[in-house]
């Protein structure tokens, strides 16, 4: 190998090293501005100025705006003519039109599950949903949605469905919608214990392989809770009215 093949080697590997180190910044920073968001600290409808972003987390505006197109992509961020970035807001209605959606999909999942997962992942779900049992317990419930627990079982499932376009618009596409919903809107999950038993009889489907249980199950645990969205959308009409 020449000096020049040597030089321009290191410069090809000093560029890579580079790339990934902005990579690494960009996701990081991806996972941040998520948990901002979902945690309510940018709170729906807000204005997101990435100038600011930029001097908050120290970084250049190239890892930032990586960032903002992933969190975009993610749905949680929209862009607003003459406004520019803001979180989005989401209305009843729209997730009402969600909880649908999640509702077929997810019951499709539960189904492919029986079909896929492995003993390994439903010892794994039943050791979840023990300690889910114990927090319950212990802070009698209040905290249960505000967490990943709850999604933590359904994303399992998902995942063990091994169907990877099902994996991507449930745990893509609504999976952080969902949960920000979900953190920063407290009256209409006070159903823990109610939620945990469904997991539990979801669970034991699994355990059976019987898909068309299994799917029947998520179905209705998903459809009480766009239930609970479209009558709270009921009384906030009747009250305005």
């Amino acid at each position: 190998m020449t000096k020049q093949d040597v030089i321009l080697e290191t410069v090809d590997n000093l560029a890579g090293n580079g790339i990934a180190k902005e990579l690494t910044k960009s996701e990081n920073l991806t996972e941040q501005l998520i948990d901002l968001i979902v945690n309510g600290d940018y709170p729906a409808g807000s204005k997101i100025s990435e100038p600011e972003l930029a001097r908050r987390f120290g970084v250049s505006r190239g890892p930032l705006r990586e960032a903002m197109m992933r969190v975009e992509s993610l749905g949680l961020v929209e862009r607003v003519p003459h406004v520019g970035a803001r979180v989005v807001a989401l209305t009843q209605e729209k997730l009402i039109e969600i909880y649908s959606v999640r509702e077929a999909l997810e019951g499709m999942a539960a189904r492919l599950a029986c079909i896929h997962i492995t003993d390994k992942e439903i010892n794994a779900l039943q050791q979840l949903l023990e300690t889910h049992q114990k927090h319950i317990e212990q802070v009698d419930g209040a905290s249960y949605f505000h967490q990943q627990g709850d999604f933590d079982f359904h994303y399992r499932i998902i995942k063990a469905s091994r169907n990877s376009k099902l994996i991507s618009l449930l745990c893509d596409e609504l999976y952080h919608l969902l949960r920000m919903y979900r953190y920063q809107s407290q009256r209409l999950h006070s159903r823990p214990q109610q939620a945990l038993r469904e997991h539990f009889h979801l669970l034991a489907a699994l355990r059976e392989r019987d898909g068309e249980l299994a799917e029947m199950l998520m179905r209705r645990h998903i459809m009480r809770s766009r239930l609970l969205i479209e009558q709270q959308l009921k009384d906030d009409k009747e009250i305005a009215s």
